[in-house]
């Protein structure tokens, strides 16, 4: 098994032992990301005793988002956020640091699919360009 498939494995395994609406809700932007970037690669970090599962990074010549889950909201925090264009409003937390940007999503919430995409891609670029340089 690659590193890839092992890292999916795990995600696979922590939204199924979720149970809950917050792994419908992850899984549901897991699916929009690969959509918005087919060449996206899985990783799990910062695996540790009270979070033995780690948490979901999908990267693309860098972190582009990670997922965090949580008792009451799914966050996907977006490294770079502050740099992306956000016309959709998508993001609706972070807005304190100068860097990040994210999304918490609490039971019921519903994420435009089109502008989140959008944001996935507008990482993805940012990522590639700062590699070529």
């Amino acid at each position: 098994m690659s590193d890839q498939e092992s890292a999916s494995a795990r995600i696979d395994a922590k939204l199924a032992a979720l149970g809950d609406w917050r792994g419908a809700a992850l899984a549901r932007m897991r699916a929009l990301i690969r959509e918005a970037d087919p060449e996206v690669v899985e990783t799990v970090k910062w695996v540790k005793p009270s979070n033995p599962s780690g948490v979901p990074i999908w990267e693309h010549a860098g972190i582009i988002c990670t997922g965090e889950v949580y008792k009451a909201y799914v966050k996907l925090t977006f490294m770079q956020g502050a740099a992306l264009d956000d016309p959709g409003g998508v993001f609706n937390a972070g807005f304190g640091g100068g860097t990040r940007r994210a999304i918490d999503i609490r039971e019921g919430d519903a994420v435009d699919p089109d502008a989140f995409k959008t944001l996935v891609r507008e990482a993805v670029a940012l990522n590639v360009g700062k590699k070529r340089r």
